[in-house]
This record gives C-alpha cells, structure tokens and sequence, in this order.
C-alpha cells in the first residue's frame, strides 16, 4: 500500500510539473496612441462704439429712454428727446477669436450714471444685444448692445456717466 500511495504521489508530482512547464506566460503586447492638442487664438473684445441715450429733457413725471441694439431710439413717460442737441447710439463691440467658434456674452444687469461733480444719478438696465453668438470665418462678430435709461421726475441738469463691462467666452 505504501508502495502504491508513493507511486501515486511521484505521478502527481510529475504531471504538475509537467503541467508547470507546458503553461507559457504571454509575452507583453503594446498598443501606441497618438497624444495631440490644438492651441486657438484667445477670444477678445473690443469697444467700437459707447452706449448713448443722446439728449433728455425731464418733466415732472418719470420716464424711460431706450436705445435699442439696432440704434433706434424710443421713450416712454414723461420725457423729451432733443436729436439736435446729442446723439444716441447702442453700444458697438467686436469679438475676435478662433474661425466658426461659438461664444457666449455677459451683459451687466444694471449700471449707475453719476452726474459729473455730484451725486446725482440714474440706472441704466435691460442690457440686451444682437449677437448671433458665432464667430465667422475669419473668426469676427460685431455686434450692438441696447438699453433702457430710467430718468427720475425732474431729473436734475447735466452730464451724467458710468461704465459697464461687457464679457465674452467660448462655449
């Protein structure tokens, strides 16, 4: 019995390691990827032309003047629009960037004129523009920004100014 027990146990023995050496290990396989990236041209903006509610007379009951992104002109209350005495005009930019690409604009939401030398004021607000939002093939897009100027009941005399910011980016 023992006889047969270590005849069993050498044939076991044999065959692992036959077993052993007849299971090859794969050799290694590689597989190569392309690594690239394409560098565009920064979008940008450029003030053409600054917003211009033109000349307003005020009246003893408030108003609006509206500047509309195709440059028309339109009031509503108690207000006078005087052309001989000043223009008007939307705001006009320019984007520039990468050819057909898709960008997005960030209008303010409101902006504060302070009369020159005080501290009277007016908003400006419902910013709005006529940008399609895709640069051609040259990688241009020009474009008008209009808004509504709200003027108090006898709004005290002058020049009044502010800035805003107009913000782009691509998609």
């Amino acid at each position: 019995m023992k006889r047969k027990n270590l005849f069993f146990a050498s044939a076991l023995i044999l065959f692992g390691l036959a077993t052993v050496n007849s299971v090859k290990a794969q050799p290694p396989v590689t597989a190569t990827a392309n690594a690239s990236a394409t560098i565009v041209t920064p979008i940008s903006i450029t003030k053409v032309t600054d917003l211009n509610f033109g000349a307003i007379v005020p009246s003893t009951e408030a108003g609006t003047v509206i500047v509309g992104n195709d440059n028309s002109i339109s009031k509503t209350g108690g207000v006078t629009l005087i052309s001989q005495l000043g223009t008007h005009s939307a705001a006009a930019f320019t984007v520039n960037g990468a050819a057909n690409a898709t960008f997005y604009i960030v209008p303010p939401t409101t902006v504060t004129l302070t009369k020159t030398s005080s501290t009277e004021t007016m908003t400006v607000s419902n910013f709005y523009h006529n940008a399609t939002g895709t640069l051609d093939g040259t990688g241009a897009e020009a474009f008008n920004v209009g808004a509504t100027l709200a003027v108090a009941a006898s709004q005290v005399a002058g020049v009044y100014t502010g800035t805003f910011d107009v913000t782009v980016a691509y998609n």
